[in-house]
């Protein structure tokens, strides 16, 4: 079966992660995917098939007679999507011979558009796959579920001699959990590789440092009529406080390796608000220096409108892998080369988000990340290719060869 097939197939089992639920799994609907992909595994043949009881996936493929001294390969995928965009079921369109131009996505009154995503000409020609524009498509991160399921298939067939290559699929990447629980010393690896969203041929050891913050304002409520030096607002404080983050370190005024602050979510009234935030700068300095102005932001809130009015609370999600993975740089050499054999030009990009490999990089596991062919990931505009696809695919297949010389 092709990689896209398997998308396919995948992309209709619903598994948006949820971060408020606090349990692992954070959602019941990915273990139907879980135990989906369980049964395929133990259906090809994969060695010391199991799931947990918090949903980790994993499957071993012994090495080849003679190439049981080989580094012993991993390669990791998630099986939750965002839940934004999340609240039914998907259906994938297929849109054959597209021709690089605005894509109407069915009657969802949305559109892909050129000038939106400057990248659209450059597919023209493929087969492009999108939902019909009300949800995710969840390539992120089911193709990458698909291509690690395609290399499996191709290894047990015994295409090419190999070293031992273990796989595992994760939940919960979405909301920051997904190596919370994840088992490096079964696993059983040497190194790993997440295939995790980028177009095809990106390789990626540098992500964000990352946390999350936690505005709470306690507020005063009184008669309005009565109110003068005596009410204190709390969306309003809640409010001046994101007036007080600079506007240029905002996602939308940034890219490469700028930082910023996200406001995800306010909610409140007078009495009581609350306001959430993600951090994110490569730096390790900068990063450092943000989470203090948040710091200095409470305590300013809190001389003006007295002791308590505001509480803050920062936790820190995951590290820049390049710390663990510039020691071990060949992983990034062999990436290289495994997308030339498999004729994609390689591009080393830096991450603006994070995933799996950069928690398990720390974690003893070094895991750099590797494009699945996709585009537009976290909303109803995602896409991807079926040719985007079978590139990734050949180049998780080159890189197992590369390893195995």
């Amino acid at each position: 079966m092709k990689a896209y097939e398997r998308l396919m197939n995948y992309v209709k089992v619903p598994t948006p992660s949820d971060e408020k639920s606090g349990t692992h799994p954070s959602s019941a609907c990915q273990r139907v995917l879980a135990e989906q992909l369980v049964k395929e595994m133990n259906e090809l043949g994969v060695s010391d098939v199991r799931i947990d009881e918090k949903c980790y996936v994993y499957g071993k493929i012994p090495a080849t007679k003679g190439y049981e001294e080989k580094t012993k390969l991993g390669f990791i995928a998630h099986m939750d999507t965002v839940s934004d965009f999340a609240d039914h079921a998907v259906s994938p369109v297929v849109h054959e011979n597209y021709d690089g131009k605005d894509l109407k996505l069915s009657e969802s009154g949305r559109t892909l558009e050129t000038a939106v995503f400057s990248h659209l000409p450059s597919l023209a020609g493929r087969t492009l796959i999108t939902s019909d524009g009300t949800t995710v498509l969840g390539a992120d991160d089911k193709a990458g579920v698909a291509e690690i399921m395609t290399l499996a298939e191709t290894l047990l067939a015994g295409e090419f001699p190999h070293g031992q290559i273990s796989i595992a699929f994760t939940p919960d990447e979405e909301i920051g959990e997904g190596a919370d629980f994840f088992d490096v010393s079964g696993f059983d690896a040497e190194y790993a590789y997440t295939a995790d969203g980028g177009a095809e041929g990106e390789i990626e050891f540098e992500n964000f440092n990352a946390a999350g913050a936690k505005f709470t304002v306690t507020g005063f409520n009184v008669h309005p009529g009565s109110a003068k030096d005596t009410m204190i607002n709390a969306i309003a404080v809640a409010s001046e406080i994101q007036s007080l983050l600079p506007e240029a370190e905002s996602p939308r005024n940034t890219d490469g390796y700028e930082g910023f602050y996200h406001l995800t979510g306010m909610s409140g009234d007078v009495a009581h608000a609350e306001s959430e935030y993600i951090i994110r700068d490569h730096n390790a300095e900068k990063f450092a220096a943000k989470e203090e102005n948040l710091r200095r932001i409470a305590e300013k809130m809190n001389e003006k409108y007295g002791e308590g009015t505001v509480k803050l609370e920062i936790k820190e999600q995951y590290r820049n892998m390049s710390e663990k993975i510039r020691s071990c740089y060949h992983l990034i050499e062999n990436a290289e080369e495994a997308a030339r054999r498999a004729g994609i030009e390689p591009v080393v990009v830096p991450i603006r988000g994070g995933t799996d490999g950069a928690r398990l990089s720390f974690m003893g596991l070094p895991c750099p990340n590797l494009g699945t062919g996709g585009y537009a990931f976290h909303g109803p505009y995602e896409h991807i290719t079926v040719e985007g696809m079978e590139k990734a695919t050949e180049m998780l297949k080159e890189l197992v060869k590369i390893f195995a010389e």
